[in-house]
């Protein structure tokens, strides 16, 4: 994380956590670097639930025993899953009604981290749109 002395919260996107599991993902070093980087200053790290949900596609196509060896490996990170409500469904709608080319789950990891009102958010996405990043609080870094 840039900048950052401390922090609180820090909500990671699912490519992130997937970039820092999948040693052949294109996203492996950054995103273990940004994980080790943010681990250090944040009172905790947390993983939208639809994040999560994402993160949990691969392994559950390769069966129960791969699903439980992510969910252990995601543990040792330590990292949580935070779950989502109203106010960020309302959040995420908005979002992606003012910035339309913005896909939804990625409006409900964004919505997370205003409603949490995380300190940060870090994700491997670029394609987020730039006016959006640039006014966000959280801060967003892109890795």
């Amino acid at each position: 994380m840039s900048g950052s002395s401390t922090a609180g919260l820090v909500v990671v996107d699912a490519g992130v956590v997937i970039g820092h599991l999948e040693r052949a993902n294109p996203h492996h070093d950054a995103s273990t670097h940004a994980l080790a980087a943010a681990a250090s200053v944040a009172e905790r790290l947390a993983l939208p639930v639809t994040a999560f949900a994402e993160c949990l596609v691969y392994p559950a196509q390769a069966g129960s025993e791969a699903t439980l060896r992510f969910e252990a490996a995601l543990a040792a990170i330590p990292i949580g899953v935070l779950d989502a409500d109203a106010d960020v469904a309302r959040t995420a709608a908005g979002l992606r009604a003012e910035y339309p080319s913005l896909k939804l789950p990625d409006a409900f990891v964004i919505a997370t981290a205003i409603v949490h009102q995380a300190d940060a958010l870090l994700t491997t996405d670029r394609r987020w749109p730039t006016a959006l990043v640039r006014a966000l609080t959280p801060k967003v870094d892109i890795i």
